[in-house]
């Protein structure tokens, strides 16, 4: 309480950042309005991390293990985004500001989106080769059956992105020519094969954060 009270004496009812000067709010702005900057801040942060802090085994598979991570919290949360926000939402938008999802949101959120999957994939194989249990997971010997089936769900997953719900998200949203019952089915193919990746993804969770190999 008294630490509470000291600090409204001090800068009394203000709101977040109005004890800085206006030349300082506005660098702030322009640092956080800048995702460039936000993300090598980032990767300033995490690199002082890994130097000042030294990883459990080797440093090499720690940095694909967190690479891996990263790349995977990308892919799936999107997923997630398509599944839980955009696709519920969509029917409640006012036609004449469905354009502005179809052409601008969605396109830039199914780069993203596609391209984490590969990396999350490239990552994970790097890591289980560099571990040597790649082959065994592979052909789901004891006491690699649980991360076989977490990489083959993995694999199944990025191939729905690439192969089925990336080319059906262009035909949709008008990126390649298609006439207006082929953009429709192909709405429907992707929102279906979306959320055939959603029921798996759980269970892939599971997979991947129940195995140790290193």
């Amino acid at each position: 309480m008294l630490r509470f009270a000291w600090g409204r004496a001090q800068f009394g009812d203000c709101q977040p950042l109005e004890f800085l000067n206006k030349r300082g709010r506005t660098t702030l702005a322009k640092f956080f309005g800048n995702l460039h900057a936000v993300v090598a801040a980032a990767l300033v942060l995490a690199v002082l991390l890994i130097a000042g802090i030294a990883p459990n085994g080797d440093a090499i598979a720690a940095i694909f293990r967190w690479l891996h991570l990263t790349f995977g919290v990308m892919w799936i949360g999107l997923l997630y985004y398509f599944n839980f926000v955009q696709m519920p939402t969509m029917p409640k938008i006012p036609a004449e500001l469905k354009p502005a999802v179809g052409k601008f949101i969605a396109p830039a959120a199914l780069f993203w989106f596609r391209w984490a999957a590969a990396a999350t994939v490239v990552t994970g194989l790097i890591i289980a080769i560099q571990a040597g249990y790649a082959h065994q997971a592979f052909t789901m010997q004891p006491g690699f059956q649980l991360i076989g089936v977490g990489m083959y769900l993995a694999l199944i997953m990025a191939f729905n992105v690439w192969f089925v719900i990336w080319p059906a998200q262009k035909r949709a949203l008008g990126i390649v020519e298609a006439d207006d019952a082929t953009k429709a089915a192909s709405a429907t193919r992707a929102m279906m094969f979306s959320r055939v990746n959603t029921i798996l993804s759980l269970a892939m969770f599971y997979a991947m954060v129940n195995f140790n190999g290193g």
